[in-house]
């Protein structure tokens, strides 16, 4: 078996994004503050954006659900750039290491359209894959099987006749992972860059 490419997801595994970064500021009582998340700028509402919604509708809509949080909730897209910290060095050293052995790097991401750009100006590890699909400019999500289609059909383009069997995929979600391995793919669950290398050397590829 012959791994011909390695798909990476960015958030948690290239890029650190955290919504506290910019939340702890805002509200320094961490009870406040997880109710906060985890009930009105909730991950779920994320999603709808990483999906295609608009920022202006996605916090239009938030609004009018919780009138009483207006500020804080308009801060999550307004003060956006406060929760990307930067590169996650490690994973970026193993983007690094199979570039250089010359091992073909995609991306797969759930992103907003609107907010990617700012990843691609600052974060030059981005400029190693041939291609990268984002959630948001496709309007699929991970784990949903046909984003991971698209992202095939765009390898496709350049490595012709490739087989699930010969891709891996490395996310931070397990859930993504799984759905990468019910597919034929080998999903890698990212918690660390240590053993996601002897995962990947595990399939002979040169980290």
């Amino acid at each position: 078996m012959t791994i011909k490419a390695v798909v990476f997801d960015f958030g948690g595994v290239l890029i650190d994004w955290n919504r506290e970064y910019l939340y702890k500021q805002l509200i320094p009582d961490e009870t406040e503050r997880r109710w906060f998340l985890d009930n009105v700028c909730k991950m779920e509402w994320v999603v709808q954006q990483d999906g295609g919604q608009t920022i202006e509708e996605g916090t239009a809509e938030l609004v009018a659900r919780h009138p009483e949080h207006e500020a804080l909730i308009r801060a999550f897209y307004a003060r956006w750039p406060e929760m990307v910290a930067g590169v996650l060095e490690e994973g970026v050293a193993l983007v690094d290491r199979l570039d250089a052995a010359g091992v073909p790097l995609f991306g797969l991401t759930n992103w907003s359209a609107e907010t990617f750009p700012y990843a691609w100006e600052r974060f030059d590890v981005l400029r190693k894959f041939r291609e990268i699909v984002v959630s948001g400019r496709v309007g699929l999500v991970k784990p949903d099987p046909q984003i991971f289609a698209l992202m095939r059909a765009e390898i496709e383009r350049h490595l012709p006749g490739i087989q699930p069997n010969e891709l891996v995929f490395i996310d931070d979600s397990l859930k993504n992972a799984q759905t990468a391995t019910a597919l034929g793919w080998h999903g890698i669950h990212y918690t660390g860059a240590l053993e996601t290398e002897t995962k990947l050397r595990a399939l002979n590829l040169p980290v």
